[in-house]
This record gives structure tokens, sequence and C-alpha cells, in this order.
């Protein structure tokens, strides 16, 4: 399915869409951490007077490549999230779903907001996405988790395709059975999920980049084939990867030249 990728602020663009042409809005906007997003990267070439030794006893150099970057603070961010969140309500359709992907800076206030867009009736889920991955912090518990916050335009009439949802293994496969334990269980709002790993092939370089088995499991479980979804801040492009390959166009708006090369380089089969 076709992937189109529109560079500029998503304030601007998203007016221009016609209304009710989405049944799948996904965005991950920046976090309001406070800092500058940035991803370091290095290129290894094999080199026997390198100074970094690998596999079979080669020596091989390590330089720099040139890190993506976007900043992420603002004064204010509800009066920056609040007409991006109203865009995605104007332009859903009557069985479409929003999904708000933060972290725990700003969760609470934005599902204040939410609710106030879409009203409280519509909130469906509150869904966790938790890894374990990176450093321990020695003066608090350290936060490996993300917050999703899903909203049904219609609470009556919305899209969630229980058959389509991958299965996890039991954690005491004997006690449910042979057959129940070959099938697997269905996640709960708790999604058990590894960040992208740094040397893994699905690795773009781009800065908070997220898994393609998470986004994988939203568009197939929260759309239909041949259905339009849209992501405000696309960043490396897993969205539209997780709709061309499950048959779901999608539209991908940032302003980030980077981010806007990273997915061409990405989504080229697609486009």
């Amino acid at each position: 399915m076709p992937v189109t990728i529109l560079q500029g602020d998503n304030a601007a663009i998203l007016p221009t869409l016609p209304a009710a042409s989405f049944n799948l809005v996904y965005i991950d906007p920046p976090f309001n951490t406070g800092r500058a997003q940035s991803r370091d990267r290095m290129a290894v070439t094999r080199d026997a007077s390198g100074s970094r030794s690998g596999f079979g006893g080669h020596r091989y150099r390590a330089s720099a490549i040139p890190s993506a970057r976007y900043a992420d603070t603002f004064d204010d961010y509800l009066a920056f999230l609040e007409p991006r969140v109203v865009e995605a309500r104007r332009l859903l359709r009557d069985d479409g779903s929003f999904l708000l992907h933060l972290d725990y800076r700003e969760v609470h206030y934005a599902k204040v907001l939410c609710d106030q867009v879409f009203g409280r009736h519509a909130f469906i889920n509150e869904i966790i996405w938790a890894y374990d991955y990176g450093g321990r912090s020695r003066s608090r518990w350290s936060a490996k988790h993300d917050n999703i916050l899903w909203y049904a335009v219609n609470p009556g009439n919305y899209t969630f395709n229980y058959d389509a949802i991958d299965r996890i293994p039991y954690m005491a496969p004997a006690l449910v059975g042979a057959e129940k334990a070959a099938r697997g269980k269905t996640p709960t709002d708790c999604w058990w999920n590894t960040i992208v790993s740094p040397t893994g092939r699905e690795k773009t370089g781009y800065p908070t980049q997220k898994p393609l088995t998470v986004l994988e499991r939203i568009v197939t479980v929260h759309s239909n084939p041949g259905d339009r979804v849209i992501d405000f801040f696309a960043g490396s492009g897993t969205t539209g990867e997780a709709a061309a390959r499950h048959g779901r166009s999608a539209v991908l708006i940032d302003e980030n030249p980077e981010a806007v090369a990273v997915m061409k380089r990405r989504l080229a089969p697609y486009l």
C-alpha cells in the first residue's frame, strides 16, 4: 500500500487534509524532556591498524557519524499539543481511533486534554509499553515504560480486530494444557517489548525510534486492510512501514529534514 511523506509543520499541514479521511491516528510527539534528543552513531570498517578487535581476531577502525537531533522542550506543552489533538479528532472517521504515545512527564495532563476533545466516554484504554534496557537510577525507581492513550471517536463502533492480536507465551504453560500453550495468550494493556536494538537491522539511527512490532500491533488491531493511517510526528517512519506491510496506506508528516531523509530511504519500496 502507498505511503505519502509530507515535510513541514503538522500544525500547518493538518488543516489542509479533508475531515473524516483516516481510520487511525497514531502520534508519538516529543515528550517534553527538556533536552535535545540525539542518537550517537558509529561506522566500523576493517583496518589492520584499528583500535578495536572483533570476530576472528580482525582489527577495526570506528568513526563517528553525525547524529540525528531535535529539540524536545516546550514552555507550555499542552498549548503545543492541543491543536494537534483537535485535528486528530477532525480527521478521524466515525469508527476511527486515536492513539497518543507519551511518557510519565506529560501523560496525565494530556489525558485531561484528550478527555475534553474526545469526551471522557471515548477513552478506552491506557496501554503501558514496558521495556528493560539501559542504565539504572540510584536515586529513584528507573523509568522503563511509555504510556499510550487510546480514544475511540464512537465508543459503540470502533475497530478492534481481536483475531489479529499477536499471541504471547504463557508464563506457566504446563498449567493451561498443550493446546492453549501452543496457541499462546493475548496481551493485556501492559505490553512487554524490547526497544529497537542499537545493533539490530531495524535500527535507522533516528532518535526515539519505536519498535516495528509495537506499531504492527497497533495498526493491525486498530485498523482494517485498505484503511488509511496517519502519523503527525513520523520520525523514522515506523508507522508507515507497519501500515504498508499490512495492507494499509499511510500519511507521514515530519518537519525535520533528517527524519524525512530516513523515511525516504526506509520506505522506498512503498512510496
